[in-house]
């Protein structure tokens, strides 16, 4: 019906740590049976943000299988002969009441006060009544007959549980006039055909799990462990807000952050692991997992730690040499978006270049995007800046310039941050008037064309001798 939340991540990330630690598979189940709500797209949609975020199903509707299809829609005919079965041992019944009683019923309830239910009214037809309102061609639908006396069962978080479902509900509808199933009918059918054995879903599931154990129980079936996940809140209780975008995976894929960040995030937030450091890798969360460990305290997520989330995990990537190429090409893909038409140089482009400027930014930026901000501008774009600009921090500026010239063509060796850091605060004893934090604010003008940044020993090794030599004796020529 939508595209892929965090929360919808979370219940997905639980369940691929939970297969791949007890060397189980991951499967993707695409439930469509709701057709008015159908958005076209999601459920590829959903499979390609599985991807992205690095948790691929070892079944799905793309991928296949030897238990599909795996999307509901195309799995009619079976929820057709599951709902007989249940007919013909009397387990369910079709009911011929109209929309108009229903919506009666509800409004009915709501004045009393009460929650509305349905009234199971025909429950009680006879099999003559139930053939003579067929043989008029009334609309119908099956319920499920809802018995009294439900057996516990033991959640895999929230321990033993029961609900008395026929005490609070009516006799739901498990195969709709559509011939389309309702989840009730087909999860339990699914669940039973594909060979599930665990179901790792939502805590808002908790309490309809006793009527699905029922449902399993009149099919004969043994049916799966079940484990429901707390909620996942934002930080001050209340419900993620789907209203702008904010939560959904395209959002943050758009906006560059690394997919470990956020699967890190929602897990250090939730509980079910022995650490909680920041920084884990999804192997470092698979074997730290334990299904004991998860509490039923609702999961807080800050979404404002998310960009700190992000800076470990890309200083992991830059040191990482085959992690590190890939943010190469997709900082040169921002340069030339960002900058395209403003771009006098093609070295900037180059991939020693760019690697350059990540290793040494490393730690500093949260988001690779930083890099193409107006800060970081000088390391794409020529600045502009004029002699007369200059001479207003100092008068010395040619002496400086000749200084840090030749300085930068007798330095042939590769250079470095702490070695440049020296070799500047030796060459500012050379003259006369200007004082060290003057001198770098007039390099750091002449290279950047801007007075706060990275230090200027940082900026010169970035920029390379020859652009450092460029760029000054622009700044001094003009």
């Amino acid at each position: 019906t939508g595209f892929l939340h965090l929360g919808g991540l979370r219940t997905a990330l639980y369940n691929y740590i939970f297969a791949k630690k007890h060397q189980g598979t991951f499967i993707l189940r695409v439930e469509d049976t709701d057709q008015n709500r159908v958005v076209p797209g999601a459920a590829e949609g959903i499979e390609d943000m599985l991807d992205w975020a690095g948790i691929p199903p070892d079944e799905s509707p793309r991928r296949g299988g030897s238990f599909g299809p795996y999307q509901q829609s195309r799995r009619l005919d079976l929820y057709r002969s599951a709902s007989d079965v249940l007919l013909e041992r009397g387990a369910a019944y079709r009911c011929f009441c109209t929309p108009q009683r229903l919506e009666l019923l509800k409004k009915e309830a709501l004045r009393s006060q009460q929650t509305p239910r349905y009234d199971n009214r025909c429950r009680h037809l006879t099999p003559t009544e139930v053939s003579e309102k067929l043989s008029q061609g009334l609309d119908w639908v099956v319920r499920f007959r809802l018995e009294k006396g439900v057996e516990p069962f033991e959640d895999m978080v929230y321990g033993w549980n029961k609900h008395e479902v026929a005490d609070v509900e009516g006799d739901p509808v498990i195969l709709k006039g559509d011939g389309f199933p309702t989840y009730h009918l087909a999860n339990v059918v699914d669940d039973h055909y594909m060979g599930i054995s665990h179901v790792l879903r939502g805590t808002e599931w908790l309490t309809s799990t006793s009527k699905h154990l029922l449902l399993y129980k009149a099919f004969g079936w043994d049916p799966p462990q079940f484990g429901h996940l707390p909620l996942l809140l934002n930080k001050d209780g209340g419900k993620l807000s789907k209203r702008q975008g904010d939560i959904f995976l395209e959002r943050f894929a758009q906006d560059g952050y690394l997919p470990e960040a956020l699967l890190d995030i929602i897990t250090n937030c939730g509980s079910g692991f022995t650490e909680k450091q920041m920084g884990r890798t999804l192997e470092e969360l698979i074997s730290q997992f334990e299904i004991g460990r998860i509490t039923t305290h609702s999961a807080l997520l800050d979404l404002e730690k998310l960009p700190e989330f992000n800076r470990v995990h890309l200083i992991r990537h830059i040191e990482n040499e085959g992690l590190r190429q890939k943010l190469i090409r997709d900082v040169q893909l921002l340069v030339e978006h960002v900058y395209g038409d403003q771009q006098v140089d093609q070295e900037v482009l180059e991939k020693e270049y760019v690697e350059r400027v990540l290793l040494l930014r490393k730690g500093h930026i949260s988001l690779l995007k930083n890099l193409v901000s107006t800060d970081y501008s000088y390391l794409w774009v020529k600045p502009s800046v004029s002699r007369e600009q200059l001479q207003t921090i100092s008068a010395e500026v040619d002496e400086i310039g000749k200084l840090v010239l030749g300085l930068m063509t007798r330095q042939a060796a590769v250079l470095t941050v702490e070695e440049l850091n020296k070799d500047l605060r030796s060459l500012q004893k050379q003259i006369k008037e200007t004082k060290y934090s003057s001198m770098m604010k007039v390099l750091r003008l002449a290279l950047s064309g801007q007075q706060h940044g990275p230090s200027v020993a940082e900026m010169m090794v970035t920029l390379g001798p020859k652009e450092v030599c460029g760029r000054i004796r622009k700044a001094l020529s003009s």
